[in-house]
């Protein structure tokens, strides 16, 4: 053994050298049978680039953000909440649809139904709020109403001038009496830290029970958790009657960015308010991420309860999404319905970078004759996404796709899908690899022509601020940008 080590110490360059190029090739080798395991082909073809380029950088990060599941007694959590959920849904009113609605429409609701467990219900009402500071307004005013209950989860939560009334909202119905419990993204809400730490201390202070989602620590639940799990859904429901639910996070809308109000950016979204048994399954969906972060099971009879307001004529059904779910259901739900399509497709989303099976839906529906409408932003606040989704516009615009650019410097951060005059989706969810897999979402499809027409009237508002992007403006792009472009969408199917 001497003689090795002293081999070893006399050939020390040697000795690295063969170690390094030792373990290169095993890396090599071991990644071309694990990585392509369960995984989708661009995605399995990414990370083996990855790791064929820089094996020993490579291999650690697929290692560290390769699997998008939950650690195991976290899945445990799950199976445990969607048995719970699928007996707590039976006692929310289930619906049908009327015997004129499309074939298609009854499928997709029987899909969400086996992807979600909940029903469709109907007698829900609904309005639309696109204005920042007013939906905040309305969703503190509700609150101050609050006799028994105030549920609150938002990816993004901060206390700063726009929300501080909010807030003091919650204090006042925490004070007294009403239960008060808030849910908030640890990423989510901790990248703000000046603001995060006001906010703990204010929900402290007036003994709010709040809780961090996803906690950002390596090993949790026995197992090591990637960091970028996240919570993104967002919902505010008031006594189990009155539910919002949408795209807007609660922060002021240039997110007390200094570079965001030196450039003037801010984002543009939409919220929906509802009323009617929809809000028990906002409730219930509520009830199990408190579960899964507090391991506290609220009463059933807390949960979910008979509305008293039944006046509304919408029908509506919950789907929720994200890395607890065996299927990546708000994918499935999008293309039932793009492939469903007979006249009319509108789809807007801040984040556009869909999969393979999402773009074929969408060339298929607008070469097909269909009319499709994609809503993106002109500018976007996250390089390495705004520059993969521009990719995705020469097939969409070369397939017939319009494409609008919400113009600068606001970012379109809305969520939302029509289909033809039957069906509304809002939500969430971006339509990107992200939200498909990694984040836990919240998407709620709606029929009715009535709120189809509330839709049309926020469609509308949001084409008169955009531009339309033609086919020969994007072709004459600098030839730079179509390499970043490129090289940013390659990146994006590393998850």
């Amino acid at each position: 053994m001497s003689d090795i080590w002293q081999w070893v110490m006399d050939h020390a360059v040697l000795a690295v050298t063969y170690v390094y190029w030792g373990v290169d090739i095993v890396l090599r080798l071991v990644s071309l049978i694990v990585v392509p395991r369960n995984r989708r082909p661009g995605s399995a073809i990414a990370w083996l680039l990855a790791i064929m380029v820089l094996p020993l950088l490579g291999f650690p990060l697929y290692l560290m953000l390769g699997k998008s599941e939950l650690p195991r007694r976290r899945r445990e959590k799950q199976k445990i909440i969607h048995r719970l959920m699928r007996v707590r849904a039976q006692n929310i009113p289930d619906s049908e649809l009327d015997e004129d609605v499309p074939s298609w429409l009854q499928s997709a609701v029987r899909l969400n139904r086996e992807l979600g467990a909940f029903p469709l219900t109907g007698n829900n009402s609904a309005d639309l709020e696109i204005d920042y500071d007013t939906s905040i307004a309305k969703m503190t005013a509700d609150i101050r109403t609050a006799r028994e209950s105030v549920h609150v989860l938002f990816y993004i939560m901060a206390l700063d001038e726009i929300t501080e009334d909010f807030f003091e909202a919650l204090a006042e119905r925490a004070d007294a009496g009403v239960a008060v419990r808030v849910l908030y993204d640890h990423w989510g809400a901790v990248s703000h830290r000046t603001t995060y730490k006001t906010m703990r201390r204010k929900l402290d202070a007036h003994g709010i029970e709040h809780f961090p989602m996803n906690p950002i620590q390596p090993i949790r639940d026995g197992a090591f958790q990637r960091p970028d799990l996240r919570n993104h859904r967002k919902m505010v429901i008031v006594d189990g009657q009155i539910g919002w639910m949408g795209s807007q996070n609660m922060i002021a809308a240039h997110y007390n960015k200094r570079s965001n109000i030196r450039r003037g950016l801010h984002w543009q979204e939409t919220m929906a308010r509802f009323r009617g048994p929809i809000v028990s399954e906002l409730n219930l969906l509520f009830a199990t991420d408190w579960y899964y972060e507090s391991e506290q099971m609220l009463p059933e009879e807390t949960v979910v309860r008979s509305s008293p307001d039944t006046s509304g004529t919408y029908e509506c059904q919950l789907v929720p999404s994200g890395p607890g779910y065996v299927s990546e259901n708000n994918l499935l739900l999008f293309n039932q319905l793009f492939y469903s399509a007979t006249r009319r497709i509108v789809a807007v989303s801040p984040y556009f970078v869909p999969d393979e099976s999402m773009l074929s839906a969408l060339v298929t529906a607008a070469r097909r004759g269909v009319e499709v409408e994609l809503f993106v932003s002109e500018i976007g606040d996250q390089f390495l996404v705004f520059h993969a989704q521009r990719s995705y516009y020469s097939v969409l615009l070369e397939a017939g796709v319009t494409i609008w650019l919400y113009r600068a410097p606001t970012i379109l951060h809305a969520k939302h899908v029509t289909i033809d005059d039957s069906v509304t989706v809002v939500g969430s969810s971006n339509m990107d690899i992200r939200s498909f897999l990694l984040q836990m979402e919240c998407s709620l499809m709606i029929g009715g022509t009535d709120f189809m027409e509330k839709m049309r009237e926020v469609e509308g508002a949001y084409r008169e601020r955009s531009r339309k992007l033609t086919l020969e403006e994007w072709q004459h792009r600098p030839r730079t940008m179509q390499v970043v472009d490129n090289l940013c969408r390659l990146a994006s199917a590393v998850v």
